[in-house]
């Protein structure tokens, strides 16, 4: 039995897989902030370099990577997919379990792949500054990675929670030349806002994105880079699928079910997605796809439909997502990536559709998963991660119970090098469950954008 599938660079994908024109309807456009009318890509322009704005409204169902980033590419990529033998042994279970592995990036985690990107094209336009959120850190150390490679001043506006929880990421984006602020901050508009209603605010990624989006904003030399959500990350994450796809073909296997945790959907996408076109286009109708999401924000499996910016004050285009408000914070849980109130619209679409199943679960579960892996696997993954390997565990064991050789693909979105703490709390019986109220989420619904902007 084949164990794990290397692919050489040449095997590097020389073009990113754009799912928009194979959508089973058309794609509700982001709003201007301002107007609530729709977009226009000029509209961004003050935001975002150039070819990311023509990325994000791109039709073309295939977008050639430039060489410049491919080569970047080959210091981690591609990244292995590994038969998970061990854990089907411990579980008991007939299924074959396959994961593609996030965490060999210099960052850790599969985030690289598009900030990679973003800082190259920033810096071919002369951009000298970049700013960003990051919830637990993945997103500003693979930003704060990148804009080393191309000389660029990164600024990172950190969830207070996860800033707190997890300080040796802020070390990793030191290292790499980034200043780090736990966000809210006093140094903006909307972070001195949210400090005034709450002095103690564990913050959240909306709040973060607000703080760099205002800080990008009042700089000429600056332009903010988003790690998540939008069309033009989920594109870029595809390299993930694209080489898992090749993989699995070489392994002689196609997944039955192919499963990653979801915070906005990047890393969920980028696996998903060049699976999905086989099931769009007929060739695999029978391809699960599920979405795992944490119970202490969850988006896919209780939010609305609705527009909804994308930062807490306002500052960003609604999209027409799956909510649960912007003025939504989450409980502190360790996951912090996906502590966000929104999903992207591809992804959201997709599941109205029927093509995507959510599952929300709760923390110590998740934990509980990820030590089984570790002790079985021996890695020990990123709590966001964990996510997306509990949906697997249950698959594997629904397969047991059904006496059916499934075959089940996941993703593990980084390492869990920085997350010992979180580790250390399961172990001694002290990680608790935040829940969310129906009520909490009725509230913090009633701050949408205009009813006349919805579909």
């Amino acid at each position: 039995m084949r164990k794990r599938v290397l692919l050489s660079e040449n095997d590097l994908p020389d073009r990113w897989y754009n799912i928009i024109p194979d959508l089973p309807a058309p794609l509700p456009g982001p709003l201007n902030p301002a107007t609530l009318e729709p977009l226009k890509p000029q509209d961004l322009a003050e935001l975002l370099p150039q070819k990311i704005i023509e990325h994000e409204f791109t039709r073309e169902r295939w977008v050639d990577i430039p060489e410049e980033v491919r080569e970047v590419y080959k210091i981690w990529r591609p990244s292995p997919l590994v038969r998970a033998s061990q854990l089907e042994r411990s579980l008991d279970t007939p299924a074959r379990i396959y994961f593609k592995y996030e965490g060999v990036s210099p960052s850790g985690s599969h985030k690289p792949n598009t900030a990679v990107v973003q800082a190259y094209y920033a810096a071919q336009e002369g951009v000298r500054r970049l700013t960003t959120e990051t919830g637990a850190g993945q997103w500003g150390s693979a930003l704060s990675f990148a804009g080393s490679l191309f000389g660029l001043e990164v600024n990172v506006y950190m969830v207070r929670a996860s800033f707190e929880q997890k300080p040796y990421r802020k070390s990793l984006m030191q290292s790499w030349g980034a200043q780090v602020f736990a966000s809210p901050t006093s140094r903006t508009e909307a972070g001195r806002a949210i400090l005034t209603r709450d002095p103690e605010s564990s913050g959240s990624i909306g709040i973060a994105i607000s703080e760099a989006v205002e800080d990008a904003l009042s700089r000429d030399d600056t332009k903010f880079a988003l790690g998540s959500i939008m069309n033009n990350v989920l594109l870029h994450q595809s390299v993930i699928g694209l080489e898992a796809k090749k993989q699995m073909e070489i392994m002689g296997d196609y997944p039955d079910a192919v499963i990653a945790c979801v915070g906005g959907g990047s890393n969920f996408a980028g696996l998903t997605y060049p699976f999905l076109q086989d099931r769009l286009n007929g060739d695999r109708p029978h391809t699960r796809f599920i979405a795992a999401e944490p119970e202490a924000c969850p988006t896919l499996t209780r939010g609305k439909l609705a527009y909804d910016f994308a930062d807490t004050a306002g500052l960003t285009p609604p999209l027409y997502m799956h909510t649960l408000g912007h003025d939504f914070i989450p409980g502190s849980i360790h996951a912090g990536g996906l502590r966000y109130h929104g999903d992207a619209p591809s992804l959201c679409l997709l599941k109205e559709h029927g093509l995507i199943e959510a599952r929300a679960f709760p923390q110590t579960d998740v934990f509980e998963a990820a030590v089984r892996f570790a002790r079985s696997e021996g890695f020990v993954i990123a709590p966001e991660s964990a996510h997306g390997l509990q949906a697997a565990v249950i698959e594997a064991l629904a397969a047991r119970e059904a006496g059916e050789q499934r075959v089940i693909l996941f993703n593990i979105s980084g390492h869990g090098n920085f997350d010992l703490a979180a580790f250390d709390a399961f172990l001694a019986g002290a990680l608790e469950n935040p829940t969310v109220t129906d009520e909490q989420i009725v509230t913090s619904l009633s701050n949408l954008p205009s009813p006349a902007a919805a579909v």
